[in-house]
């Protein structure tokens, strides 16, 4: 197979953080994924804009805490010299005008550290999910366009879902939700489906993507909040 045709169906990937070790976790992590394939690495603001120059990555992980340039600054550079590449950022500020100035600068996801290789991986899928349809969409009125921008779920053959994932599983996840009275939770849905917890999270993941499930944050004493889903109307 020639590099061109190798490179018609990856994903090419830029990681961006200050801490080697942490650049190197990540790498591995997207490594797992695929069509993904890391192309390079970087560890200050100014390598991460020449990288990108250099090697023209699809997508970048950014990490914000860089010792030369905040992160979310790189962003604007990288639009200044052309490059159209989508940046995720990966970090762990939570400061709230942060989140928001991310999003302004057109983030196509926010994912807070520490994390496990599953909460990437989910993250990673339904990036390629929603890239996938910009690439192929047709737009032939408003109902197009608003599906591209929502993210909106079109259900589809087992073809068409990431790998791993199959169309039976996915409507027995749907009809969890759409049978729920109020929200559900990874476990809670893994109960009623009979399929494990992380395999229930990867759905709803899935279909919280593809913009057919809501999600919010349910708050306790101590840990990490617990998402809960419920299928949008």
């Amino acid at each position: 197979m020639t590099e061109a045709s190798d490179k018609a169906g990856a994903i090419d990937v830029l990681v961006v953080d200050d801490d080697f070790m942490v650049a190197r976790v990540h790498r591995a992590f997207v490594e797992r994924v695929e069509p993904f394939r890391v192309v390079g690495t970087a560890h200050t603001g100014e390598q991460a804009v020449a990288a990108v120059d250099e090697l023209r990555p699809d997508l970048v992980l950014l990490d914000l805490y860089l010792p030369d340039l905040f992160g979310l600054d790189v962003i604007p550079r990288l639009r200044t010299a052309g490059h159209d590449c989508d940046v995720m950022v990966i970090s762990a500020a939570t400061e709230a005008d942060t989140v928001r100035g991310a999003v302004r600068r057109g983030v196509v996801d926010y994912l807070l550290k520490p994390f496990e290789f599953e909460d990437l991986r989910l993250r990673l899928e339904r990036y390629a999910a929603q890239r996938g349809r910009l690439l192929t969409t047709v737009v032939r009125g408003q109902a197009d366009v608003d599906r591209v921008l929502a993210g909106a779920f079109v259900p589809a053959p087992a073809h068409t879902l990431p790998k791993g994932m199959s169309v039976e599983t996915a409507e027995l996840v749907e009809r969890a939700l759409r049978e729920a009275e109020g929200t559900l939770s990874a476990t809670e849905c893994a109960a009623l489906t009979g399929v494990s917890r992380v395999s229930a999270r990867r759905y709803l993941e899935y279909f919280h993507g593809m913009g057919s499930a809501e999600v919010s944050l349910r708050y306790g004493a101590t840990g990490r909040p617990e998402r809960r889903y419920a299928w949008r109307a």
